[in-house]
């Protein structure tokens, strides 16, 4: 594409939901427009944005001319803490208290002479809030719903489950009386999905229930944006993509994903690299550790950057990776422990000394290529799931939450690259599936299924695949906004 004079270019107001899992989406999403020569400017939460500075042991956040940073308040108390901030607080204060915030920066950008005209707002589904203003300043916005496919037409089924009657549950205990198996066969592009399989919020008892109503209000609202995007690729999610493609409630959709290997394609000195996403300090010995292993022998165990775990989870994990002899990379965040450190007796740390390293943030990409990683078990989150699908790894899926269910399920019925633990973990389980994962029969026919999907992703993202084909119909449409 010919370089665009900077006057000319179409300039995009990007608003990620602030979670590590929505921020670094979105921040592939601006690079790759970017490069495709458009304005960006990145809006991040205030304390998200502290976050972020801290991670780069920097004061300032300097992008490019054409590359700048802003940030709005979520309308929470402020917070010197650095761990993801609750969720359901988060999705109702930034409902609430977000908009005339980011009505103020829409006013702002629009007086700056040194930039051109906002073009179009890309915002996260779950930040629809910006949908208001852009209708109020007559700018076009697209939403990036950045969970799965899946997992967002599970959620576009919450009305219909509350309409029914299927949520919210009776009462507690249906939690364990056999009820959430229940299969349902009426979902368009979820053949005989069970209750349990839906994104986890229809697990509540109560009907003002803020996660159940937030992400029913969030699709309701989709209907009003210009398009959709997703980070998901056609083959992978070819029925459910033509099931939310055939409803009323999705705009145009624009399946461009794995983001990743779009973003790989981007020569080296226009990659941006200095402009991070990372709201955790990565630490590179990861790399430098799993150098020395042999190919396909390492265990990655990493719950993502919200799931937290009790004391005893922690502990028959961390007895069954032990017990299973074999090598492992533990991502530990600070905050993974409710309520407590994340500390492991001096037991486990003598025992697997040899064999183990723990870490408390790495780069995840680049660990699921590594030739000695052979298995990963995982919260199944969807940027997890992606990262894995890239690398060709198959899975232990321990869902923990959100559309996390519907991954699992998808991972382990449909793609065939995963398979389940208990939710109440124990160690002899943990010990039995890793195992399995590295040396078993069944680990070797998920091995075999995830490079056929690796294989996929990437004919997806070449030139004539489907994800480059929609990205650069993407960026058309981005285009045709500023003529």
């Amino acid at each position: 594409m010919d370089p665009i004079a900077r006057d000319d270019k179409p300039h995009v107001v990007c608003v990620p939901y602030p979670a590590q899992g929505h921020v670094t989406p979105m921040m592939k999403l601006a690079k790759l427009l970017h490069y495709n020569n458009c304005h960006i400017t990145f809006v991040n939460t205030e304390y998200n944005h502290r976050r972020l500075l801290n991670s780069r042991g920097s004061d300032s956040l300097e992008g490019l001319p054409d590359f700048r940073f802003e940030a709005i308040s979520d309308g929470l108390p402020p917070s010197d803490a650095n761990s993801t901030q609750d969720i359901p607080a988060l999705c109702e204060s930034t409902s609430k208290y977000s908009l005339a915030p980011f009505r103020e920066l829409l006013l702002k950008l629009k007086s700056c002479d040194d930039l051109p005209g906002v073009s179009c707002i890309i915002s996260d589904g779950c930040m629809s809030f910006t949908l208001d203003a852009a209708e109020e300043f007559g700018i076009p916005e697209i939403l990036f719903w950045t969970p799965s496919a899946c997992g967002v037409l599970g959620y576009a089924q919450y009305q219909i489950l509350m309409d029914k009657g299927l949520t919210p549950l009776k009462d507690a205990s249906y939690l364990t009386n056999g009820y959430l198996e229940t299969t349902l066969d009426w979902v368009p592009g979820m053949k005989n999905i069970r209750l349990r399989d839906f994104p986890s919020f229809i697990r509540t008892t109560d009907k003002n229930d803020i996660m159940l109503n937030f992400l029913t209000r969030e699709i309701a609202r989709t209907r009003r944006a210009t398009g959709v995007v997703f980070n998901t690729f056609y083959a992978l999610e070819k029925e459910v993509i033509d099931a939310l493609s055939n409803s009323t409630s999705f705009p145009p959709i624009y399946a461009i994903g794995p983001l990743k290997l779009l973003v790989d394609q981007i020569p080296d000195e226009k990659k941006l690299e200095d402009i991070g996403s990372n709201l955790w300090k990565e630490e590179l010995e990861c790399i430098e550790w799993l150098d020395t292993k042999e190919p396909g022998s390492v265990v990655y165990v990493n719950f993502g950057s919200i799931t937290v775990i009790t004391p005893d989870q922690m502990m028959e994990f961390a007895w069954g990776l032990a017990n299973s002899k074999k090598p492992f990379l533990w991502i530990i965040r600070p905050d993974l422990v409710v309520g407590e450190n994340a500390m492991l007796p001096v037991e486990f740390v003598s025992e697997t000394k040899d064999r183990g390293m723990l870490a408390s943030w790495c780069p995840q990409e680049k660990i699921l290529k590594h030739s000695a990683v052979g298995g990963f078990l995982s919260h199944m989150g969807w940027n997890s799931t992606l990262d894995t699908i890239c690398g060709g790894v198959p899975m232990v899926c321990w869902p923990f939450f959100a559309e996390q269910q519907t991954n699992c399920r998808f991972a382990c019925v449909e793609w065939g690259v995963g398979m389940e633990i208990d939710n109440n973990v124990k160690r002899d389980e943990v010990e039995k599936l890793v195992k399995e994962l590295m040396d078993g029969e069944k680990g070797k026919e998920m091995k075999n299924k995830a490079m056929e999907w690796k294989k996929k992703a990437e004919e997806a993202t070449e030139i004539g695949g489907s994800s480059h084909y929609n990205l650069d119909e993407l960026v058309k449409f981005i285009i045709s906004l500023k003529s």
